[in-house]
């Protein structure tokens, strides 16, 4: 993993500290989270992918973000009993953070550069544009959901729209094949 990333202090929703480097060796997916969007039943989508693979290596990481129409106006404990409570999550959730903007979090600033072109961009651009939306300029993070999956090795190997669900073939495909790599 590169040592910039890995080092990015990251706080669990609990408050304890953490970095990507605690998951050295494990394949992540990165996905930035709102408890009051369309997207949101997508929780459970995750859940079930993590619940699959977790054995074999997998880490789903939930960074809860209220960049797009206040979605996500809840405090850490409240997301975090949100999350239990109606999707029974057990991946590891974060505090809240900024996935774009002037007070961007490093840990996007970082993933957003490394990996700009997204898997399954156009459908979901298309119709935020249709509800009048802005969509940001190129390479930023479009809306929540958006997935950003890390091989053991720590590259970044993929991003994934944010209405790419976790069951989609091209994200699941991705994911067993970063795991079957070792």
């Amino acid at each position: 993993m590169s040592p910039a990333i890995s080092a990015i202090p990251l706080t669990r929703i609990d408050g304890q500290t953490d970095s990507l480097a605690d998951h050295a060796g494990r394949v992540l997916l990165i996905v930035n989270v709102a408890s009051k969007c369309g997207l949101t039943p997508q929780y459970g989508g995750l859940e079930d992918l993590y619940r699959t693979h977790q054995a074999a290596g997998l880490e789903v990481l939930a960074f809860p973000a209220n960049n797009f129409n206040g979605q996500e106006p809840g405090a850490d404990d409240e997301i975090a009993g949100f999350c239990r409570t109606s999707y029974d999550v057990t991946f590891p959730l974060y505090s809240k953070i900024s996935v774009k903007g002037d007070d961007i979090h490093p840990l996007y600033a970082a993933l957003t550069s490394l990996r700009p072109e997204t898997v399954g961009d156009g459908p979901m651009r298309e119709r935020l544009a249709g509800y009048g939306v802005p969509v940001g300029a190129p390479g930023e993070v479009v809306w929540n959901f958006e997935k950003f999956l890390i091989g053991r090795d720590g590259q970044v190997l993929a991003r994934f729209a944010p209405d790419v669900e976790a069951a989609d073939p091209r994200l699941t495909a991705a994911v067993e094949g970063a795991l079957a790599a070792g």
